[in-house]
């Protein structure tokens, strides 16, 4: 493939926009080379500016659950762009997506919209916070929450791409407040519990961010069960999960129901937003209800809201949808697994619905420490490979890969074969 558009592209933009990204881990400093410039994409296709096709396993890194520019959802956004992009008042179209998504998660009762994953997980913890009068939170190495400063704190994701563990510019004054236990390890989050009052804990119960990562049930059983003996909230971050994994998102696998929860991503159709809900008790604090405040000017934006309605009706209307996905997903890490082999090359793969992840590792992970001993060199040399052969995966070993409802048999049969020769190619050598 040639790239030398991109080159040029990414060269211009790094004269005006930081980094020549908008997003860190866009700029694929984890796995070399230039990151290919996209003008338009289709189905589960990517299109960059040199004309190169792409098989797209990041769908734009878990929206796009119908893939690119779905006929119903570009349909019901069309409708909604004629009527009018933003009021700063009320729709019905909020109404509608919040019944949707009340209908379809255990333990919410009412919800509200926001922007962005960054803006729930940050609006459910002041909101856990005054219901508890506490202070402190727990979070887990390695799950990020957005780039709030109590949550960038071992944080995963583009943080461990980039291997920083927390972020210059956030005051300690705020950072002593969270208190880091260690994913699927009880007994961590105990010795928290020990050291202050808990207002929180927030977790991605199937983690996204240090690769996939879920947690185990028993693990979010004790951690319920903590949270109840101490007067704490449990939020759960579904920003990624939900509607991801399953309709009902991670509880669909474990059955443990939070206190609050956060979403994003799939419920608004490839659109930016962001949402969180829980218990009517904590949710009636929020202004105007109550005293806490949160507002956005875009907050609920109807076109948004209009891609997320069409989206999850569709979800809504397909009860074999997340089984059909699942099965290409394990499709997919099998075959990757038994290509790996074949090579003697270390893979350890997990499944979650539509999501999947894969680690060049000798040993299970089941957490961030565990995610951090992957050969993240091998990693590079592997996306490079299967890039250079048109098919686009995460750029970073400590990222999510997501199957869209276009995929099918064929489709990973051939991402398969494709890996299967650049295992080849590694393991003689020529990667």
């Amino acid at each position: 493939m040639q790239f030398t558009c991109s080159i040029n592209d990414f060269n211009e933009a790094k004269q005006v926009i930081v980094g020549g990204v908008d997003s860190p881990v866009r700029a694929f400093k984890a796995v070399g080379g230039t990151p290919p410039f996209i003008h338009s994409a289709k189905g589960i296709y990517l299109y960059d500016e040199d004309n190169n096709r792409y098989i797209d396993f990041v769908q734009s890194w878990g929206p796009l659950l119908f893939g690119h520019c779905d006929a119903d959802i570009e349909s019901a956004l069309i409708d909604t762009l004629k009527k009018g992009t933003s009021y700063g008042a009320p729709t019905t179209l909020e109404t509608y997506l919040a019944k949707l998504i009340i209908a379809a998660v255990e333990g919410v009762d009412k919800l509200r919209f926001v922007n962005s994953g960054t803006e729930a997980t940050m609006s459910a913890i002041r909101l856990a916070r005054a219901h508890t009068k506490r202070d402190a939170i727990i979070k887990f190495e390695g799950c990020y929450h957005g780039h709030s400063d109590c949550l960038l704190v071992q944080a995963g994701s583009g943080l461990a791409t980039f291997g920083a563990p927390s972020s210059p510019g956030i005051p300690d004054s705020i950072t002593r407040h969270t208190l880091l236990a260690r994913y699927n390890d009880i007994e961590s989050v105990r010795d928290c519990f020990a050291k202050a009052p808990i207002a929180c804990v927030i977790i991605e119960p199937i983690a996204g961010n240090m690769g996939l990562v879920p947690a185990k049930t028993e693990f979010l059983q004790e951690l319920r069960a903590l949270c109840d003996e101490h007067g704490s909230v449990l939020i759960f971050d579904e920003v990624m999960s939900g509607f991801r994994a399953s309709r009902s998102g991670s509880f669909a696998f474990h059955k443990v129901q939070a206190d609050l929860l956060t979403f994003g991503k799939v419920i608004g159709g490839g659109l930016p937003v962001g949402a969180f809900g829980g218990k009517d008790e904590i949710m009636h604090l929020l202004s105007p209800e109550g005293a806490v405040y949160q507002a956005g000017t875009l907050s609920g934006n109807p076109l948004a809201m209009a891609a997320g309605i069409a989206a999850l009706s569709k979800i809504a209307h397909d009860s074999t949808l997340y089984e059909r996905l699942e099965t290409l997903a394990n499709q997919l890490m099998d075959g990757f697994r038994q290509a790996a082999d074949s090579q003697r090359i270390p893979l350890q793969t997990t499944v979650r619905g539509s999501m999947f992840g894969f680690f060049f590792n000798t040993a299970p992970v089941n957490n961030f420490d565990d995610a951090q001993k992957s050969d993240t060199k091998m990693f590079a040399r592997f996306f490079r490979g299967c890039l250079e052969r048109g098919i686009y995966l995460a750029c970073s070993q400590f990222e999510t890969g997501f199957i869209s409802v276009p995929m099918n048999n064929e489709h990973i049969e051939m991402t398969i074969s494709i890996a299967s020769d650049v295992f080849k190619e590694i393991a003689n050598g020529r990667i």
